[in-house]
């Protein structure tokens, strides 16, 4: 049913303009099919309506996550049809991406538009980080440290329908009915999803889905009219505005142009007719005219539009490529944390377990930064973590800055983009490494490659904590090592420290790096229980202590006059290998060398390839299994660059090569390394 609402003139006057902008850009990038489709995209014909209605009413202080049909509403934010074609055509000064990113992937961050941080195109996956905006948003209100503003923020969350089927975004909608918090979430259902049609894919559509989770407050609206649309949108908005709640507008539309560039149309669609007859731009036309519109001022509005998306393609065509160069920038935001500061070991300083400087660590950070805050499974107060890592620091301060997540671990890492965006400064934790595999979408597409896909403007700074390690017959599920994994994801950084001193010095550092850490902190070394740990208790060290990321340490020292008579080697490890080396080189008298890599990215190859140079044969310890493993990687990486000063294979040891380590005491020993399987290896290097 059409609306009788009234929008002033003005604005569909700019509606319309904007909407055959939209509209020009498309049949010009249809009659340019063969230049413009050499990378994918994707237009808005169809649905323009409801997009225009939205972003003619977003503010400077919003936040918007557009996804990839997104592009009329990018126009009505303020962006040209040049800014979006510099980004089709993958051009040096695209200004989301910097040529990197798909058409309609935007990143924004201009002081007179809403802000828009890192798109990815994994579908659905913008609801968490999207919701993590608004999660930081209420915060900073809650606590005092949001900007004083006479207009609130709001948050808006671009979803087409089939995307809603995911179960990321079954989490996204779980937080913000339950904190209740400031966001829109915008579907445009087209009830295509590629060549799959509604009834193959859903059993229901995304505003009866939402009604299934009490709090979100649910609109469903004919996408096509857009009075309608700015009607709804603007009492929606208002709405959220002032009652900082969620809503969820369901816009009907068509889908009249390909899915992609890539996915044309005419391959597979049968119901273009009938979608032809729901296209918003004549339906606004109509609108125009009954609003004393002339005929010749609408044709005059088309002219002008598309002259102006002419010259602008011809201005993006001629604009230059990326150099080789530009390839290399901005994987990680520069840290000002690059050497090593305060007091490690304070006089009269008492021995703590590594436990213990973690909890410190984090409570010396938030004590200082009010932007600090940690959430995760089971860190709030009732236990403060299940290993008492977080012991307290909800008592300390608050159920706001220190609480519990639902068990979604895509969540808990991937909120982190959105609480960075805002300024926050999120530490988060995953209960277990074995439960690390839920959020690693969320780690790959958003939090890894924000930086180096926004072209430097959106780094994401977190800290997300895991325990990791096999410890007390833990069995399957609690005793996995998957830093090979991690490792593999570029644009993450990854400590895991053998000892509290380091955890805590890193732990500040990673605080002020403006780029995601991963801590994996070893469950056997958190309260020494485990035998030949010892080490691992250290002084606590002073609030002040920093130790920079990338450093890696020699615990140990072989004997100079050994050295020297070539009878030496060096273990290369981290975390749990360091106490299982250290125990081991007690039996070969001053022959062995111990390196504790304690990041493994950024790795320290310096001092790893010098001391391999140094004594020519190497051991590489791991807990890990070793097959494809980041320690066998290593050991490689180590051969062709310390070739000529080598005298024996590099070698590797770690856990057996199997799926899972058992429950049962003996057969978990016999699955990983220990003290005397490094022994025996040690000397099987010293013997070559």
């Amino acid at each position: 049913m059409a609306s009788k609402q009234i929008v002033n003139k003005e604005t569909l006057e700019k509606a319309f303009r904007l909407m055959a902008t939209a509209k020009a850009m498309t049949d010009i990038y249809e009659e340019n099919f063969k230049f413009v489709s050499k990378y994918v995209h994707a237009t808005s014909r169809g649905h323009e309506a409801i997009q225009i209605a939205t972003g003619l009413q977003l503010l400077p202080q919003d936040y918007l996550s557009a996804y990839y049909r997104d592009d009329a509403m990018l126009l009505s934010i303020g962006m040209r049809p040049f800014d979006l074609m510099l980004q089709l055509m993958a051009k040096r000064d695209d200004p989301f991406s910097g040529g990197r990113s798909y058409y309609s992937h935007p990143s924004l961050r201009d002081d007179d538009k809403p802000k828009i941080p890192h798109q990815s195109s994994a579908t659905g996956m913008q609801a968490i980080p999207t919701t993590g905006v608004a999660m930081g948003i209420q915060y900073k209100e809650k606590t005092g440290l949001a900007d004083q503003l006479d207009i609130n923020p709001v948050v808006v969350c671009s979803l087409g329908d089939a995307s809603v089927t995911e179960g990321e975004v079954a989490e996204a909608f779980q937080m913000a009915a339950l904190k209740q918090l400031p966001i829109l979430y915008l579907v445009q259902d087209n009830e295509w999803d590629i060549s799959a049609y509604s009834t193959e894919i859903r059993t229901m559509d995304a505003a009866r889905y939402a009604q299934g989770f009490p709090g979100i407050e649910v609109r469903s609206i004919d996408g096509t009219d857009f009075v309608l649309c700015y009607n709804t949108i603007e009492e929606v908005i208002n709405k959220i505005r002032t009652e900082r709640r969620p809503f969820l507008v369901h816009a009907k539309v068509p889908l009249l142009n390909h899915h992609t560039s890539g996915v044309r149309k005419e391959w597979y669609r049968d119901d273009l007719e009938e979608q032809r007859l729901r296209d918003p731009y004549p339906k606004l036309i109509t609108t125009l005219l009954k609003n004393g519109f002339t005929e010749q001022q609408i044709t005059a509005f088309e002219t002008k539009a598309r002259e102006s998306v002419l010259a602008d393609y011809e201005q993006s065509k001629a604009a230059p490529d990326p150099t080789p160069d530009d390839l290399f920038t901005h994987a990680f935001a520069p840290t000002p944390v690059t050497v090593e500061s305060g007091t490690r070991t304070p006089e009269g300083g008492e021995e703590k377990v590594m436990v213990d400087c973690a909890l410190f660590g984090v409570q010396e950070l938030m004590e200082v930064h009010p932007d600090c805050l940690l959430y995760g499974q089971d860190v709030g107060a009732r236990l403060g973590g299940v290993f008492r890592e977080a012991a307290t620091l909800a008592q300390k301060f608050g159920s706001d800055r220190v609480f519990n997540t639902p068990i979604q671990e895509a969540y808990i890492i991937g909120s982190t983009v959105g609480m960075s965006a805002v300024g926050l400064k999120p530490i988060v934790e995953v209960q277990f490494a074995d439960y690390i595999w839920p959020g690693l979408n969320q780690l790959f597409t958003e939090v890894s490659r924000s930086c180096y896909l926004s072209n430097g403007k959106w780094p994401v700074s977190c800290i997300i904590r895991v325990p990791i390690g096999a410890y007390g017959s833990g069995g399957p599920y609690h005793s996995s090592s998957v830093e090979t994994v991690v490792a593999n994801i570029r644009g993450v950084k990854i400590a895991y420290p053998s000892n509290g001193a380091d955890l805590k010095g890193m732990l500040k550092a990673a605080y002020y790096d403006p780029n995601p850490v991963v801590f994996f902190e070893h469950k056997g070394l958190y309260w020494s229980k485990v035998k030949g740990t010892d080490a691992a208790r250290t002084i606590m060290p002073a609030d002040d202590y920093i130790l920079p990321l990338g450093m890696a340490n020699i615990v140990l020292e072989a004997d100079a006059d050994k050295v020297s008579n070539g009878n030496t080697c060096v273990i290369v490890t981290y975390g749990m290998g360091v106490h299982w080396a250290l125990n081991a080189a007690r039996s070969f008298n001053g022959r062995v060398e111990i390196i504790d890599l304690r990041t493994i990215y950024p790795l320290d190859t310096d001092t790893v390839f010098n001391a391999v140079r140094k004594h020519g044969k190497c051991l590489v310890v791991t807990e890990e299994s070793i097959n494809n493993s980041f320690a066998q990687s290593l050991a490689g990486r180590i051969q062709e660059a310390c070739f000529t000063s080598l005298d024996a294979p590099v070698m590797t040891i770690g856990s057996e090569n199997l799926p899972a380590i058992p429950l049962n005491s003996t057969l978990e020993e016999t699955f990983i390394p220990s003290i005397s399987k490094v022994e025996a290896a040690i000397q099987r290097l010293l013997d070559y």
